[in-house]
């Protein structure tokens, strides 16, 4: 099987399925399964959440030793706990909508299962993309817009430095949030479709671990010695430090008319961002160009 998967169903081009619709219903009975089995679904999620509130733990520990993460880099206490919530809202999404279907492609391929996504009349990206949810994976979701909120509220009790956001910053922050996880997400497809090419990777989740690690810090910490390379390397080659860097500076370090390097920022992980898809889709299209049904 080497031609694309258009070419296995005639008809697939002249069909034009409801893709929210399709979406809504892969997550309406992911949701079903997972109420099945109550008691595993609730342990998810105390695991989930202990696991955040450990990692919140040692920051608390952090902080109680000292002023900021890096000297006058702006990060005090509350600015990185925006930065850290900002980091379990994008990372709750990614695992609940997207990790567990790249996890499993290579399954797929093993099994011979991609044969039957290739026959859907709907799109082999998207079919393989969104249709499993970890509804579990949200109660981190939740966990971190309630420490965002706390963390907001006391930086609006500041007098100094002056604090303040409007609601362009907000709409900023929404719009960028949904660039970082068009990122990973084009990032993962990208790892995941080198399963057709290995034939089935197992390592995907270490790969993505060891890649996106770097994007759980503020970027200043990158900017001086040895870490410049890094920085270059993970800003503007795989952009995953702007994944969480870019919206958390938003409500942490609000924007002025001054900052044009910090506007500059903000402009690059929206193009970014498209450019990732596309080439993300391209990758994915042309693995499936090399694949083998496992019935040949």
């Amino acid at each position: 099987m080497t031609q694309n998967s258009t070419e296995h169903n005639p008809d697939r081009a002249n069909t034009s399925p409801n893709y929210f619709g399709v979406f809504l219903t892969f997550a309406r009975n992911s949701l079903i399964r997972d109420m099945t089995f109550r008691s595993n679904f609730i342990l998810d999620c105390v695991s989930s959440l202990s696991w955040l509130l450990m990692n919140l733990g040692f920051y608390l520990v952090v902080f109680s030793h000292v002023s900021s993460i890096g000297v006058d880099t702006g990060w005090r206490s509350d600015e990185f706990y925006v930065f850290l919530a900002t980091t379990w809202i994008i990372n709750s999404v990614v695992q609940a909508f997207l990790m567990p279907n790249a996890q499993e492609f290579s399954e797929l391929i093993r099994t011979g299962g991609l044969d039957f996504a290739l026959l859907k009349p709907i799109d082999t990206q998207f079919l393989i993309s969104f249709r499993k949810v970890e509804w579990s994976s949200l109660s981190n979701f939740a966990l971190g817009v309630i420490i965002l909120l706390y963390a907001l509220i006391r930086l609006s009790g500041r007098t100094e430095p002056e604090w303040s956001i409007g609601p362009l910053v907000v709409l900023l922050y929404v719009a960028t949030i949904l660039c970082g996880i068009i990122l990973l997400y084009s990032l993962m497809t990208c790892l995941a479709a080198t399963s057709i090419w290995l034939g089935r990777n197992q390592s995907l989740y270490d790969f993505w671990f060891y890649i996106t690690n770097f994007s759980r810090y503020p970027m200043e910490i990158y900017q001086s010695g040895w870490g410049i390379p890094l920085w270059y390397a993970f800003t503007f080659v795989i952009p995953v430090l702007v994944v969480v860097n870019v919206p958390a500076r938003l409500l942490a370090q609000p924007l002025s008319p001054k900052s044009a390097g910090e506007w500059g920022l903000v402009a690059f992980s929206f193009v970014a961002s498209i450019a990732s898809l596309f080439i993300s889709r391209w990758v994915f299209q042309k693995a499936l160009r090399s694949y083998s049904s496992a019935s040949s």
